[in-house]
């Protein structure tokens, strides 16, 4: 029953943010019906699959599918750390910002194929590889939309790109919090 949960959520994850680039009528049409309640509706179809997939995962039977070695835990933290700040600079909307197209499905990216390293087991497959594969389609699908790519006016230079550090740093404390909350101590002894 949990694969299947977390199936579901991976799945509504997909379904709630490719809808408008999947079927844009559709969503222009809901958009129209509800207004502002459309948005409300997405977020709230967002919440659920984070909550699907969250269940889904922790009673999912760990059918393993390749043995992680110590250096895989570290590597993914480092990564992971990357992936947050790459994501991060996306908001910022600094200097770096201007580099990168899709600053925050790349920081999604990387943060999925980290998790892919010391999950070597069924329901990290489907999870983390799941996530990371709607980030690349997202890509695709935009680059493919719109081929043409203008960055967004810059908030701010390199100082912004310099002040999302320590934000990205406390965000991944607290995200290291949360995972011990949920029973995965993603510092310690693995």
């Amino acid at each position: 029953m949990g694969l299947l949960l977390l199936i579901l959520g991976v799945a509504l994850w997909w379904g709630a943010h490719l809808f408008k680039r999947v079927a844009p009528q559709a969503r222009a049409d809901l958009q129209a019906r509800m207004g502002e309640g459309s948005k409300g509706l997405i977020a709230g179809l967002l919440v659920l699959a984070i909550v699907l997939m969250t269940i889904g995962y922790q009673r999912a039977e760990p059918v393993w599918l390749w043995f992680p070695q110590p250096w895989m835990f570290h590597l993914n933290n480092l990564l992971v750390l990357i992936g947050f700040y790459v994501f991060g600079i996306g908001m910022a909307r600094g200097a770096l910002s201007q580099k990168l197209r899709h600053p925050m499905l790349l920081g999604t990216l990387i943060w999925a194929l980290a998790h892919l390293l010391p999950k070597g087991h069924l329901p990290g497959l489907v999870l983390f590889g799941g996530l990371g594969l709607w980030a690349v389609v997202a890509m695709v699908m935009i680059n493919t939309r719109e081929p043409e790519w203008q960055p967004k006016p810059p908030k701010g230079g390199l100082r912004r790109d310099l002040v999302a550090v320590p934000i990205v740093l406390v965000t991944y404390a607290i995200v290291g919090l949360i995972h011990r909350w949920l029973g995965v101590n993603p510092f310690g002894a693995m």
